[in-house]
């Protein structure tokens, strides 16, 4: 939807839904021609449109114009392999369902995402789509999501593996929490009690894997060690290097947060001639192709990205059908594909 100014003030579908006393589902509906709309109600909204001043955009459904039918989608780097992954499900979901995509690269800095999701809602799209929980903030900075929230005054916005609170968002993540728990209690419960987290990431995503590997930790009686919790590139050789050259730590198994820094951990262990399951246990995340890629193949999470998309889309469906009965928040399940890197 559009805004104009009205008496020095943005009139946007907010306001419409509040003078007409009605969701801004509704609102949609009207502007959209639905016929599930009362004519007492369409009468109600039609007049406040009239008394505001308000014109939905030109590219918009409704009015006799027809929609766009284009979704916008953001990410912050095409080169990451999760990402990738993502915007090729969204894009088939959403072609099948005939709608076009506009993909844009934002970048991580606060600075970047806000000036990549205004470049899109100027192109008149009809939602938007967050690729990542980087939109969602970190757990090392005060990460400001209120543009999200601005965004989502003129059109859906859409989220995914990151929960952001606020009207007309809505989000979709793996539980990351529950699986980086399990993936913990398995180890610990397989004999393993010095148990390496590796990351690449201070994200939403990130934070929820690590609570749950505290979590998981305590709960058994085994003290977190900070030193057993270390941030690094994703970057096989880099990871490679950093385990031959962590000499202060005493590891029996390593828990990444991505698959890239998993192979690593197993590179280093070929190397140096340690049997992967029985001295060092190596679980991944993601569940990409590297894990057969890999010689042993690695156990991994499998946070059901193809799910993840396939629920954010057909939401995005609904919503833009005027359904005012879709779930802002939605968790879903994620399942550890046990290989040869465990022995559990």
């Amino acid at each position: 939807m559009g805004e104009i100014k009205n008496d020095n003030k943005m009139i946007n579908i907010y306001d419409i839904a509040e003078m007409s006393g009605v969701s801004i589902a509704t609102v949609s509906r009207v502007v959209n021609n639905n016929p599930k709309v009362s004519e007492k109600t369409k009468a109600k909204v039609m007049e406040a449109i009239k008394q505001s001043g308000y014109t939905p955009n030109v590219f918009a459904q409704g009015l006799g114009l027809k929609s766009m039918r284009t979704i916008g989608i953001l990410v912050p780097s095409i080169a990451d392999m999760y990402m990738s992954s993502a915007v090729a499900y969204i894009e088939d979901n959403l072609h099948d369902a005939g709608y076009d995509c506009i993909l844009r690269c934002s970048g991580y800095t606060a600075e970047q995402k806000e000036t990549h999701i205004q470049l899109l809602l100027n192109k008149k799209i009809d939602a938007i789509i967050l690729v990542g929980s980087t939109y969602a903030g970190s757990e090392d900075e005060s990460h400001n999501t209120d543009y999200i929230r601005t965004a989502a005054k003129d059109v859906p916005v859409f989220i995914i593996n990151g929960l952001v609170d606020g009207e007309n968002i809505y989000c979709t993540a793996s539980n990351d929490y529950q699986a980086s728990y399990d993936v913990t209690t398995a180890l610990i419960e397989s004999g393993r009690s010095k148990i390496l987290f590796l990351t690449d990431s201070r994200s939403y995503s990130a934070n929820q894997k690590k609570k749950g590997y505290r979590q998981a930790l305590n709960n058994a009686g085994i003290s977190v060690d900070e030193r057993m919790i270390i941030h690094t590139e994703n970057k096989i050789p880099v990871v490679k290097s950093l385990l031959e050259n962590t000499k202060d730590i005493e590891f029996d198994s390593v828990f990444a947060t991505d698959d890239g820094m998993a192979i690593g951990a197993l590179k280093y262990a070929l190397s140096n001639g340690i049997d992967v399951p029985n001295q060092l246990s190596i679980v991944g995340y993601n569940n990409s192709n590297l894990c057969i890629c890999s010689e042993p193949e690695l156990s991994s999470v499998d946070n059901k990205i193809e799910k993840v998309c396939k629920d954010t889309c057909d939401r995005l469906i609904d919503i833009l059908k005027g359904n005012d009965n879709v779930p802002n928040q939605s968790v879903v399940a994620c399942k550890l594909v046990k290989r040869a890197t465990t022995d559990f």
